[in-house]
């Protein structure tokens, strides 16, 4: 028996990096599995190497600032398996931001509109679907951007620190329905948005900036959303666990 055996999870943003870690572990531990990602090519991949592991999935394209596609994924995820169990919230986009004064308005808002309101609508339509079972689980993505201040990153710093603000609010009010929400907060990670974001002397200076030296692998944050999303971590909501190597601990 897997930590998640017939639970029924969707995992946003799960074609690639840390959702698609997270998508391929859950289907391990025994999870029916939603990959929902925005690049359908990426995503049925995903759904494949679940399905040549042994595991079960199906995959809904889903653009997460599109409040009708986060609504259809959940359907889909009901009409499929009857249920639903989890909710991961990682789809997020990083863009050319500048700075406070310069980061343009159509930037600003697509980065709030994917990272933020996407996590949002995720719980609005999930948490209806959970009730019905008598619970739940919803792990949502921020950043360790959202604990630090990372110059030229306006919206991107204020997406994420909004997803730890609601994610809080809704553990709260939804704490006595047996929905638990919690946060990671990733640092530097080993993800394709990042490796294809930064050249090599970038790529260093996170890790020398790491006290553990080194980036994160998608695995390792994977690791503890199943622990979030899993019994074992049934007292515990309305927190953020941030997974980073020691870099917000440091002394600047």
């Amino acid at each position: 028996m897997g930590r998640l055996s017939g639970e029924v999870a969707i995992i946003t943003g799960s074609s690639s990096g840390m959702g698609e870690a997270t998508a391929l572990l859950f289907a391990k531990e025994g999870a029916k599995v939603v990959v929902s990602d925005i690049v359908e090519q990426s995503g049925l991949a995903t759904v494949q190497s679940i399905k040549d592991a042994g595991g079960e999935a199906i995959f809904s394209k889903t653009d997460v600032s599109r409040s009708e596609d986060v609504e259809a994924t959940v359907q889909v995820a009901v009409a499929k398996y009857g249920r639903l169990d989890i909710i991961v919230n990682c789809a997020g986009i990083a863009l050319n931001e500048v700075s406070t004064t310069e980061c343009t308005d159509e930037v600003f808002n697509r980065i709030i509109a994917t990272n933020l309101n996407g996590v949002w609508y995720g719980m609005k339509y999930a948490i209806p679907e959970m009730e019905k079972t008598g619970g739940g689980a919803i792990i949502n993505f921020a950043s360790i951007a959202a604990l630090e201040a990372y110059q030229g990153l306006p919206a991107y710093s204020a997406s994420k620190g909004g997803v730890i603000s609601i994610s809080r609010v809704t553990a709260i009010e939804f704490a006595n329905k047996n929905i638990r929400v919690n946060c990671v907060a990733p640092g530097h990670i080993a993800t394709p948005m990042l490796l294809d974001a930064w050249a090599e002397d970038g790529l260093q200076r996170f890790r020398n900036i790491a006290p553990q030296k080194r980036l994160g692998e998608p695995d390792e944050v994977a690791a503890v959303v199943l622990f979030l999303a899993s019994n074992e971590s049934s007292h515990i909501t309305g927190q953020t666990i941030v997974i980073d190597g020691g870099v917000t601990a440091r002394i600047p």
